[in-house]
């Protein structure tokens, strides 16, 4: 098999992991209601560098990738059925440079475009009526309980024809329960759900495609979060996923399970009356198979009740 090809089989896997696994990104207070008629606008720039962990399922020593990854996100804030609840919209894009050594001779790989679209809606269970913002103002967090579901569309960069593609070519879900509870100035965050996905009709394998699936991926997220004061606030950050053997036309490949974690930290300041800035920072801690990465991310957000002011 040609070095390149070899080198290109490898990365094709190292981004299935990444596709399984987009999503098992650290979002503290994501239960956290908001005043109806909320909106916000938030642009996104993350930066990932580390070493591709294929589990002795392709010959690749010294695997690398280094990718930005800006995000444009939308959300909106509602009153379902008297609960608060809200939507998400985003729209990812991957520039990155994926290299190794395969046979002893140094080879890498260049790719941009679009990352599949992601779609959020999550609805509170207990302790978060829809309110006003007159009423918002005068309630105070306790506990929080809520439900969200995730979807993942395949509408990012894919060709069967392509070794290397950003998109996953199949829809994903994921269900999520997740709780929040605050003391004082303090904030501690939980989730669990799962990851499930539909089939990838048209996964590249040598001059033809064949049907691809990934197992579901059980996740758990955890935050511990401190108010500095208003709208300033620092948190500690980890989840742990398991799951995702991949297999093609219903053979499983056993090497490619996904057992990770990461750690990491968060911190959000305002700059005016309806902006702010988040800062982030994790690394994993655990990684058996796909990217062990370093992550710094960037964002800007601007938000607003009712119409842009």
């Amino acid at each position: 098999m040609p070095i390149l090809r070899k080198f290109a089989i490898a990365v094709t896997l190292a981004l299935c992991a990444l596709g399984a696994a987009w999503g098992q990104d650290l979002a503290p207070r994501a239960y956290v209601i908001t005043p109806v008629h909320g909106n916000a606008i938030t642009i996104i720039w993350s930066f990932y560098d580390g070493g591709l962990n294929f589990n002795g399922t392709i010959p690749v020593a010294n695997a690398r990738g280094t990718y930005n990854v800006p995000i444009f996100s939308y959300y909106h804030s509602l009153n379902f059925f008297g609960r608060s609840a809200n939507i998400t919209a985003a729209l990812p894009y991957g520039v990155g440079t994926f290299q190794g050594d395969v046979s002893g001779q140094h080879t890498s790989i260049y790719r941009s475009g679009l990352l599949d679209s992601s779609f959020r809606f999550s609805v509170n269970l207990m302790g978060g009526p829809a309110m006003q913002p007159k009423d918002m103002a005068k309630w105070k967090q306790k506990k929080l309980l809520g439900v969200s579901l995730k979807l993942i569309a395949p509408t990012g960069q894919y060709s069967g024809s392509k070794l290397i593609n950003w998109g996953g070519n199949r829809w994903a879900f994921k269900p999520e329960l997740g709780y929040s509870e605050r003391w004082g100035h303090w904030v501690l965050d939980g989730y669990a759900g799962g990851w499930f996905y539909t089939t990838n009709p048209a996964f590249y394998a040598g001059p033809v495609t064949k049907p691809q699936n990934v197992a579901p991926i059980g996740a758990l997220e955890g935050h511990l979060s401190y108010d500095v004061k208003p709208r300033l606030w620092v948190s500690l950050d980890a989840n742990f996923w398991w799951g995702g053997i991949t297999s093609l036309s219903g053979i499983q490949n056993l090497a490619t399970k996904q057992t990770g974690s990461r750690l990491g930290g968060t911190v959000s300041f305002p700059i005016s009356k309806h902006q702010a800035i988040k800062v982030s920072y994790s690394n994993g801690t655990y990684i058996r198979f796909g990217g062990n990465y370093q992550s710094v991310s960037a964002a800007w957000q601007y938000s607003w009740l009712g119409r842009p002011k």
